[in-house]
């Protein structure tokens, strides 16, 4: 008969009559509460000596024996949960010398008796078999071992001629993993069974009543009656080991050639992993002892499995914690996780196996191994965003559930998307490649279906002949595990794409910070410039006679301030060498070598005080120049460059040779810097002393302004002609002069200049496509070109005057660093801002 509760669907096809049957070898009471017989089996009449009809509704007292009551009362007291089966061994039920095995169980408001005659002999199974069977049992390693050892521990004890560990699938199907089997008959390792086989209902009840026993497939059943006759309720016997079987499943069995069964229960965190399924080719009876046993093992059996299926997942979390601990490790070198993406997908591939890789983060596709093309992974990136919704998303048969992947280029069905950002967007994407296999099936997994008076039933199954069936456009299903790794592969890469986030975050705001520093820094040092350049107009004009003394006078106090600005650029506005800083002073306005001698160190000068101390030798080199020692060839100057206590620098000029000297009727603005600069703005001292022999001077510079002292060998400055480029009657401009400069107010200045030294058409372009129009229409023969215009650079022009053969001459704001660009590298070049003087030399190099 069905093996489940009337309430089950698959009861609506059985005669409800035959619920209540049950095997011939034991027989069955049920008690109502009140310890009156309400069902019973036909064939308790052979026990007792009477009718089952007559026994109906009669009080258990009158029945069974008293001790018997006493301990059947006594035993359903300890029963655990109300789901519980109590054992009673030896009993003796009925006041005789018969003894008894009996199970109790509650069905509804009924009490279930179920009794067998007892076999002495097998007292004591578990002592004797169940422990040794597990202990040895426990020592195999993987589960599949587990398994393998225990089909053979079991066969051993059962004598079933086969013993098989039958394991199921998620989709309910199911394989035979193990198998222990006499000599002389087939195998069925290996082998499939459809889902439809075992249905879900039946798989409902294996998860209940952990054990079924059929001791033959001819034995007749016995029909129950209930107190009520034939409408009453049917006695729910899900739980009884008597009850017998769905003629389907015997029919079933028979067409295997199985003459007796016994099925055992393997549960998993309360779910059915799995069953323990043993045939016998002749009937075969197991006591109740050996098949409590035979329970007591697979209990123990489901323990190990459970065991053995958490062991492995401890090493899968465990390589998932490693993968974990790998990309924080990556992280923490400052690389991102799409940086050498191929170690990453190793690293991963050592926690969840795949064919290929795709990251897809901030519209970045980066990939490794067999994936995709990137178009083809936009298509599915669009697809996941739909499906995976913030979750885990996988599949074995891509195309089945994305048919457009059916036209990859890769051979690829199985794809486990990790989405890594709170908002459907970006992924990392595990592909496997399409597995083509053969799938052994225990005949074909098509079982048929018919239709009988009571609707749409299945067949049983009539070959069991190994069937192969090639399975394509499947890869290797993503296992439980592997999902959940996966899943704490999604909390680290979210972990991981957020501190990189933060970091970038973090980067830019530190770099705003930084450029409105370098802003606030710029505006200020801009403003100090812009005030000293308005002092310097003011306090020029007060002492320049005429106006072109004025703008000569002014001009070489800005192109001092300039060439010390140059000289902090070179350094990127760290400390810098202040024998560098009074050679260009002194280069710039002498002409004579051999007139200056530099005595002591090389101070290294803070770029603080560079400017300040640029215009104090400025002043000092040009009055020298003007009224004192160096305004006659015999005149000598001596600078000396001294360290002096606590790291402070002391300065000493001395003048001689020159003509007599006496102090100043009043204080000009050149004598103001010497003297004030120094001790206002460095918090230093200068002394002034204008002795009959030539002027002298004593600096005293803070340590605080001094970086270090560099050892510099006493030597006297050589001070080279600036007048290399000939005198203003020698130069000869071309006709046809250009100017490309995008500020309208330097190339005025620009052509002034030129005019001044002779140029008679000059013309002016503020940009790239200007330039090139200009020099295509005119004859040009000479260019000052600048660097950088505006959103461009000049670089057009000049590979075009090269081609020309036009002579040009680079003019910048950007000191050496022009240098950087090929094609200016051995160019002239003028440093804005730049005098006629410098102009002049300069195209009297490039005409030369």
């Amino acid at each position: 008969m069905n093996a489940e509760p009337v309430t089950l669907d698959n009861c609506a096809s059985e005669p409800i009559h035959l619920i209540g049957r049950i095997q011939s070898f034991g027989f069955l009471i049920a008690l109502s509460p009140q310890w009156i017989i309400t069902h019973v089996s036909r064939n308790v009449a052979e026990e007792v000596g009477r009718e089952a009809e007559a026994l109906l509704e009669l009080p258990a007292a009158e029945v069974l024996a008293e001790d018997a009551i006493h301990a059947l009362r006594a035993r359903l007291q300890m029963r655990g949960t109300p789901q519980s089966v109590e054992r009673i061994f030896g009993l003796k039920l009925f006041g005789d010398d018969r003894r008894f095995d009996v199970a109790l169980h509650i069905s509804g408001r009924d009490v279930v008796l179920e009794a067998e005659p007892a076999v002495a002999d097998e007292a004591g199974l578990y002592e004797t078999h169940v422990r040794p069977m597990a202990e040895r049992t426990k020592r195999a390693g993987s589960t599949e071992e587990l398994c393998a050892v225990a089909a053979r521990q079991l066969r051993g004890l059962t004598g079933f001629d086969r013993v098989m560990v039958y394991r199921f699938s998620p989709d309910g199907s199911g394989e035979v993993v193990a198998e222990s089997r006499g000599s002389g008959i087939d195998t069925f390792l290996g082998l499939h069974f459809p889902a439809n086989d075992i249905p879900a209902q039946a798989r409902r009840l294996y998860s209940t009543n952990l054990l079924r026993i059929i001791t033959d497939v001819d034995d007749p059943t016995v029909e129950i009656v209930t107190r009520g006759g034939s409408d009453a309720a049917p006695l729910d016997l899900g739980m009884s080991t008597l009850r017998a079987v769905s003629p389907i499943h015997i029919e079933y069995l028979r067409n295997m050639g199985v003459a007796a069964s016994l099925s055992v229960s393997i549960m998993r965190d309360g779910q059915l992993w799995g069953l323990f399924a043993c045939h016998h080719y002749a009937p075969l009876r197991l006591s109740y002892p050996m098949r409590t046993a035979v329970e007591l093992f697979g209990e123990l059996f489901a323990y190990m499995v459970d065991q053995s299926e958490n062991t492995r997942a401890r090493e899968q979390r465990a390589r998932a914690r490693q993968l974990h601990d790998t990309l924080m490790a990556r992280l923490a070198e400052g690389r991102s996780l799409l940086t050498d993406f191929g170690r990453v997908s190793e690293t991963v591939g050592e926690v969840i196996a795949h064919d290929g890789m795709v990251g897809w983060i901030d519209g970045q596709f980066v990939s490794s191994g067999e994936v995709p093309a990137k178009a083809e992974f936009l298509e599915l990136a669009g697809f996941l965003d739909r499906v995976a919704a913030g979750n885990l998303w996988s599949t074995e048969n891509l195309s089945q559930d994305f048919p457009p992947a059916a036209n990859f280029a890769a051979p690829l069905a199985g794809v486990l998307a990790i989405p890594v950002s709170r908002a459907p967007r970006d992924y990392i994407v595990l592909f496997r490649s399409e597995l083509s296999r053969s799938v052994r099936w225990a005949g074909n997994p098509e079982k048929s279906v018919k239709l009988g008076p009571n609707g749409p039933r299945l067949t049983p199954r009539e070959s069991f002949a190994e069937w192969q069936q090639v399975v394509t456009g499947r890869s290797q299903p993503w296992d439980e595990e592997e999902m959940l790794c996966a899943e704490q592969l999604r909390a680290t890469l979210m972990e991981v794409i957020l501190r990189l986030t933060d970091a970038a975050h973090r980067e830019r705001r530190e770099h705003g910070r930084r450029q409105e520093i370098l802003i606030a820094e710029l505006n200020h040092r801009v403003r100090n410039i812009l005030n000293l350049i308005r002092s310097l107009v003011n306090q020029t004009g007060s002492a320049a006679a005429t106006i072109p003394e004025y703008a000569d006078v002014l001009g070489s106090r800005i192109y001092a301030l300039a060439r010390a600005h140059d000289q902090l650029t070179r350094s990127h506005w760290r400390a810098s060498s202040l024998r560098e800083l009074i050679g260009l002073e002194a280069r710039a306005y002498l002409g004579e070598a051999g007139r200056i001698t530099l005595e002591g160190s090389d101070p290294i000068v803070e770029a603080t005080a560079l400017t300040t101390l640029s215009l104090v030798f400025h002043e000092l080199i040009t009055n020298s120049a003007k009224y004192g020692a160096l305004s006659v060839p015999e005149g000598q100057v001596v600078l000396r460059l001294l360290r002096s206590e606590g790291g402070a620098l002391r300065i000493e000029w001395q003048e001689s040779g020159g003509p007599a000297v006496s102090p100043p009727v009043r204080r000009g603005f050149g004598s103001a810097i010497i003297e004030l600069s120094i001790p206002h703005e460095l918090g230093g001292k200068a002394e002034i002393t204008y002795a009959s022999m030539g002027v002298e001077a004593s600096f005293s510079i803070p340590a605080q302004h001094i970086h270090r002292f560099d050892d510099f060998q006493d030597r006297t400055m050589p001070m080279g002609s600036v007048d290399a480029g000939g005198d203003r009657a020698s130069l000869e401009l071309p006709e046809h002069v250009l100017v490309v400069e995008d500020n309208i107010l330097i190339a005025m200045e620009a052509e002034a200049l030129l005019g001044d030294l002779g140029a008679r058409n000059i013309h002016i372009a503020a940009n790239v496509q200007d330039a090139l129009a200009l020099i295509e229409a005119q004859p040009i023969g000479l260019v000052l070109l600048d660097v950088n215009l505006g959103s461009e650079n000049s670089v057009p022009v000049a590979e075009r005057l090269r081609a020309m053969g036009v002579p040009f001459v680079l003019s910048t704001g950007y000191g050496d660093a022009v240098g950087q660009n090929e094609t200016f590298a051995d160019a002239l070049v003028l440093t804005k801002p730049y005098s006629s003087d410098d102009l002049r030399i300069g195209l009297g190099k490039v005409l030369a």
